[in-house]
Formats: C-alpha cells, sequence, structure tokens
C-alpha cells in the first residue's frame, strides 16, 4: 500500500483500536502534522468540500467502521461467554440422563491456557482443575480465566473440585469461581498449600471467604466420595512437588487424567511416578484418558533432572563473584539442587520474588525444601554479604517485565544493582512465543558485564546443561497409552496442532480412530459404557482478570487498545444558552495524540473549525445530538488533518437562563440542558482546571 494512501479512522461509537501504527501521523512530541499528498494523476485528486475537508463525511464514516476490525480481532481471542455463537444438539434431555457429561471450559486452545474440565453424572458434577492463563498481552490485564457462566445453570450439581498440581494455569481460577459456586476443593498436600495461599489475595468482593479443602494421600491410594464419583490421586513427576494425575470413578465408566506429567526414573527427592498404580487401574478398565499434550512434537524423553545437577556444581563452584541464579519459582527439585550447590561452595543464599518466596515457604514448611539453618538470609541484607559469598535464587528467566531478575537488568531493583563480573545463570529455554524478552534480558546482562550462563547456549557459555522441561515427550506419551489402556483417548492441555500430533500418535499405538477424540473449548462430550457423541458447545469464553483481582469489561479492553495507539482529545466548549455564541475560546485537551504547544497551526485550525461547528449546530438540536454530531465532526476534522482517530469527549457548559421554547425539530421529549449553578463561570473555571491538570483520561 502506498505510505500516502490515508488509512480509515476508528470509529468513537465502537471505540475499537488497531495494532498498525499508521506511518506518519504526528507524535506525541512531534512538531506540526506532517503535509497530506495526493498521489497519482491530479485529475484523481480530490476536491476540498465546503469545510475544506479533502475526505467526505459518509466515507469518514464508513471508513471509521472499517478500522475497528484489528482490535475486535485481537480481544475476540478473549470473548466472554455471552459473545459465543454455540454449536447446538436436538434435545434429548431423557436419553442424556443415563450418560457421562464431560464440558471443556478451558485447556484445548494452548499450552497453560486456563485448564478447566466438568464432568457430570445426573445430579453431581466436579470440575477437574480451573486455572488462569497469565500469557495476555492486553493493557492492564494480569490474567484471563475461563467464563464461569456454564457453572452458573449446574451450581447445584457442584460436589468438588479436583487439582491436579499447583501450578497458576490449574488452580489460578480458583479464587475467583470457588466463592461463587463453593465446594470443597481436592489435592496433595503441597497442592492444596499452594491454593490455600492464593486464596490469602481474594478478589474484590470475596475478601472473607474461606475455602473447603481436603488434602489427599497419594502414597497410600486414598479413596473419596464427591457426589456419585469416587476420586484417587496418583503420584506423578512434574516441575512441581506432589503433582497427580487423576482417577475418577463413575457410573459409567473410570476416567483418567494424567494432568501435567514426565516420567523421570530418577527426580532429585526420590519420588518417582507411581506406574505400577497406573499400570493396576489399567487393568481394572478405563473408559476415558485425558493426556497431557505440550510435548507431543518431540521425540524420545524428557532428561532427567539429575542430568543438571553436575552443571550448577560447576558454576558455582567456579564463580568468583555474586552469583543468581534464575529458576521457575515452583521447581523445588531445582532450587533444592541449587541450593545444595550454594551450601557446598560456602554461599548464603536469598530468595527474591513473591512467588519464589510464596512456594519455598510451603516447601520447608512441609519439608519438601530442606535448607540447612543461617544459609537463608533476607534480601535486605544482601549488600551486607561478600560478594564470592552470596547466591540469588530470582525469578524472572522469561524476561517477564516486573520480574526480579528483569528489574535488575534494567537497574530498577530496590536492593540489587548489577555490575560487571556478576553470573548469572538462566535456567530455563524460552517459552515459544517468548523468545523476544528472553533475549531482551540476555542483551540487557550482555551489556552490563555480567557472565551469562543460559540453557540454549550452555555449550557457547561453558557449562553442562541447565534445564529439562516438566512435560513428557512422545516415548513418555507411548508408555503412558500403553500403562492405561483405555477404551478412549483425548488428547488435552496444548494447541489444536500439538493435540492431532498425539492423536496421531495414539492411532500408531494401535487405537482406532474414531477411538481417539479432538475436542475444543466449549464442546460437551457425551459418554456411555462403549462410545460417545459431541454434544454441541455450551457457553464459554474468557474474563479478563487486571492487577487488583477485579474483572475488567472488553469493552473497556478495547477503550484502552485505541488510546494506546490514537491517544485522546477533550473538547471544552462554553456556550451561551439563549444566543447559541462561544463565550469562550475553546479548549482542547491532548493525551497521546499530539503535543499542543508544538501544534500552533492545527490547533488555531480547529478552534477555527469548532467555532464553525457551533455557530451551525447549536441552535438546531438539542445538546445530547449536539454532543454527538460535534464528537462525529471532530474526529472527521482531525482524521483529514493527521491520518489519526483519537477518542474524543466533547464537554459542552450552557450558562445562562433556561429557555421555555420547545425543542426543534417538534421533537417534544427532547432533553433540555442540565440547569446550572448560580455563578456558571465559576462552575467551569474549576472543571477546565481539572481536566487540564489530569494526566489521563479514562
Amino acid at each position: 500500500m502506498d505510505n500516502n494512501q490515508k488509512q480509515p479512522p476508528r470509529s468513537n461509537g465502537s471505540r475499537g483500536g488497531s495494532n498498525n501504527r499508521r506511518g506518519k501521523p504526528q507524535g506525541q512530541h512531534g512538531g506540526k502534522p506532517p503535509a497530506r499528498k495526493n498521489g497519482g494523476n491530479k485529475n484523481n485528486q480530490q476536491k476540498p468540500n465546503n469545510n475544506g475537508l479533502t475526505v467526505s463525511r459518509g466515507a469518514a464514516i464508513r471508513a471509521q467502521k472499517r478500522s475497528a476490525e484489528t482490535a475486535q480481532k485481537l480481544i475476540n481471542e478473549y470473548q466472554s461467554a455471552e459473545t459465543k455463537k454455540l454449536e447446538k444438539r436436538a434435545n434429548t434431555v431423557t436419553d442424556d440422563f443415563e450418560k457421562l457429561k464431560i464440558t471443556f471450559l478451558g485447556g484445548l486452545d494452548d499450552v497453560g491456557e486456563k485448564n478447566t474440565a466438568i464432568i457430570e453424572y445426573q445430579n453431581d458434577a466436579i470440575v477437574l482443575d480451573c486455572g488462569n492463563n497469565l500469557g495476555v498481552d492486553l493493557p492492564g490485564i494480569n490474567y484471563e480465566i475461563a467464563d464461569p457462566t456454564y457453572l452458573e445453570g449446574i451450581r447445584h450439581k457442584i460436589k468438588g473440585y479436583v487439582v491436579t498440581h499447583g501450578h497458576l494455569d490449574h488452580i489460578g481460577g480458583l479464587k475467583h469461581i470457588v466463592p461463587k459456586f463453593p465446594a470443597p476443593i481436592y489435592g496433595s498436600r503441597f497442592t492444596i498449600g499452594v491454593v490455600e495461599k492464593t486464596f490469602e489475595d481474594l478478589p474484590p468482593g470475596a475478601e472473607l471467604y474461606t475455602p473447603q479443602t481436603i488434602v489427599m494421600n497419594m502414597d497410600e491410594h486414598e479413596r473419596l466420595k464427591a457426589g456419585v464419583f469416587t476420586i484417587e490421586m496418583i503420584r506423578i513427576t512434574h516441575s512441581i512437588p506432589e503433582a497427580s494425575s487423576v482417577c475418577i470413578d463413575t457410573p459409567v465408566g473410570r476416567i483418567i487424567a494424567t494432568g501435567d506429567f514426565r516420567l523421570d526414573p530418577e527426580p532429585l527427592d526420590h519420588l518417582p511416578s507411581d506406574t505400577n498404580r497406573l499400570k493396576q487401574l489399567g487393568d481394572e478398565g478405563v473408559l476415558l484418558l485425558l493426556t497431557e499434550s505440550s510435548y507431543s512434537d518431540s521425540e524420545g524423553r524428557t532428561p532427567t533432572e539429575h542430568t543438571l545437577q553436575q552443571s550448577f556444581h560447576d558454576v558455582i563452584e567456579q564463580s568468583q563473584g555474586r552469583i543468581f541464579c534464575a529458576v521457575f519459582s515452583s521447581n523445588m527439585n531445582r532450587i533444592q539442587m541449587i541450593v545444595n550447590a550454594a551450601v557446598a561452595a560456602g554461599r548464603k543464599v536469598a530468595l527474591d520474588g513473591r512467588s519464589m518466596m510464596s512456594y519455598a515457604e510451603i516447601a520447608v514448611r512441609q519439608g519438601i525444601l530442606k535448607v540447612p539453618k543461617g544459609t537463608i538470609i533476607a534480601m535486605r541484607d544482601v549488600n551486607n554479604i561478600p560478594d564470592d559469598k552470596l547466591l540469588v535464587m530470582a525469578t524472572g528467566g522469561q524476561g517477564e517485565p516486573n520480574a526480579a531478575l528483569m528489574r535488575m537488568s534494567e537497574g530498577s531493583h530496590n536492593h540489587i544493582k548489577l555490575k560487571p563480573g556478576d553470573t548469572v545463570v538462566v535456567s530455563s529455554s524460552p517459552i515459544p512465543g517468548n523468545e523476544i524478552r528472553y533475549d531482551m534480558i540476555g542483551n540487557n546482562l550482555a551489556k552490563i558485564g555480567c557472565h551469562l550462563f543460559r540453557h540454549p547456549t550452555h555449550e557457547l557459555d561453558g557449562c553442562g546443561p541447565l534445564h529439562v522441561s516438566g512435560h513428557a515427550r512422545r516415548d513418555e506419551m507411548r508408555e503412558m497409552l500403553q500403562l492405561i489402556r483405555p477404551k478412549f483417548v483425548l488428547p488435552v492441555h496444548a494447541g489444536a496442532l500439538r493435540r492431532k500430533y498425539h492423536a496421531e500418535l495414539a492411532i500408531e499405538e494401535g487405537w482406532k480412530r474414531e477411538s481417539v477424540i479432538l475436542a475444543n473449548n466449549g464442546d460437551s462430550l457425551l459418554f456411555t459404557a462403549n462410545k460417545y457423541e459431541h454434544a454441541g458447545q455450551v457457553p464459554h469464553g474468557s474474563l479478563l482478570v487486571d492487577q487488583t483481582g477485579s474483572i475488567v469489561s472488553n469493552i473497556v479492553v478495547k477503550d484502552r487498545l485505541m488510546l494506546a495507539e490514537e491517544g485522546l482529545v477533550a473538547v471544552v466548549l462554553t456556550i451561551d444558552r439563549k444566543t447559541g455564541a462561544l463565550l469562550t475560546s475553546p479548549d482542547i485537551i491532548s493525551r497521546g495524540f499530539i503535543y499542543i504547544r508544538d501544534s500552533e497551526e492545527l490547533m488555531n485550525e480547529f478552534r477555527a473549525e469548532l467555532r464553525r461547528a457551533v455557530a451551525q449546530r447549536f441552535k438546531r438540536v438539542d445538546l445530547d445530538r449536539f454532543k454527538q454530531e460535534l464528537r462525529e465532526h471532530v474526529t472527521h476534522f482531525l482524521f483529514d488533518k493527521t491520518n489519526r482517530s483519537p477518542i474524543v469527549i466533547p464537554v459542552v457548559n450552557v450558562v445562562g437562563k433556561t429557555s421555555e421554547k420547545p425543542a426543534k425539530n417538534g421533537d417534544p421529549k427532547a432533553k433540555k440542558a442540565e440547569e446550572k449553578p448560580e455563578d456558571p463561570q465559576e462552575r467551569f473555571a474549576q472543571m477546565r482546571a481539572a481536566l487540564l491538570s489530569r494526566d489521563q483520561l479514562s
């Protein structure tokens, strides 16, 4: 597209936004807006209209409608249940009453995506995992959770929440959902400890709620009833303590959910997966296996955690100055390994990062993380320790914006200022899609002069491997299939492509194609003892959550997207009620659009256009209609002059005595301007001062 071709504006009515910058708009600190050029033959150039604008109003309005598409596509990824169009199925309520129903509200779009499933039989239901998704890149949004609209209709059925492990993509939605639909939460000891910790920071409106939690003993194969369901948890290895697979016996048949897993024969805690119990349950017969698919595109087996032990000992022993290790805060085996190496090298250990402290506190209290007395020090004391006696474990190996290591690399950390000679160990590989942030933190550390060791480049960096995944690869997935040998296989915990790879693997292992199920978020499946069918879709989607824990409307986020892309312009007019004349020069307030002091020519033109609009329109229509027309006119004018379409907020102060004349255009119901205080000029001055001093308008 020609760089001089005008792009369509956004409609202020839809408040859409776009991620595509136009090449030539004036920036916040720029000078005059660039002169507009009309390419091509002079005969094809558009002539100005009566107002001096080269874009017709009709064309601008049509362009405004088109311009919201990019923002709408982005926000559609996080639609609530109310906006989803559902696939319907013939009503067979009587027949379905004897069938087992499984519904997915999350977990089938990507790895780490708000895992949430519901298992129902007649008047009983349990929720299997209830997570959030931290990978939401929207302004002011912390994470998303599954929209619980479907749970509203079955709240009387819910007998419990069964949680496989303590990662937030499996438990992060509980504190939002459980207070609305109360029921016991079942999990392993460490998992319940983490769940209870999350409930210490409840969202607004649920501050007084205390969850009912039930700890299940995996080693004794404890079995508990929740309605008609019998639940058992089986130990499985993952990157967090006491992860579990879940066995759910139902009146129709047995379900096993693997949860996130790998089959590590030599975990550092000497607690491998209980494959004997999994095989025993498989021998007894399994109707359905819900099995994770995160690395179904990777052949072989995930290396054991033990392969990292020597690497950490070597790096920590040989480093001369301070050492900083970035590690996933829930990986207690990895943290234990680093603590052991630090103690052997005579170093004190500080833990930095809220999640790091939370997980470690639970692990120490439960005896999972073993730290010699006097080893741990507070972050406020790190500068009192000699450089060669200090090791700091921090969050942020993925380059998360507010995590500890990122703040250190940017020089904004409260206690640490990195310097040349510091050693930084990043014990992770970049999460798919996060490569830019991962490299950003590496570049920051290299500029400082730190000795950097990262797993993807460990051979170049001169050390052994520094990371292994917590997820199974294809050989382990094959082993799990052969242990359980279910009638039906349903890949979960990944996007469509990786679940497809897992389905093909199951077919290679001998399952019939019709016995391997590919579902989507929102799907309901009905099972009998020998067959299944798709039962259409239920209301599903996402709710967006901000840093306070409050749910944020999609419309608000669309406004933020437009503000971030185009900015905001407020126009303040003071008009005499009787004459319709402006009493003061129009005030123009710009936020994120243009820098007014550097745009004097445009501002003079803008004020003249506002005077013309008031003279032409104010006496003809009621106040609400005038504001609407003024907003459209300003949007049209600014787009014509700058190729940008900020959000426009008209503020109209009408002063003088109320006229008793009926509204024009024969509309007896037209809204009259509101009565003002006796001294409207003083009121206007106060309001104008407040607007001009405000840094942000929302």
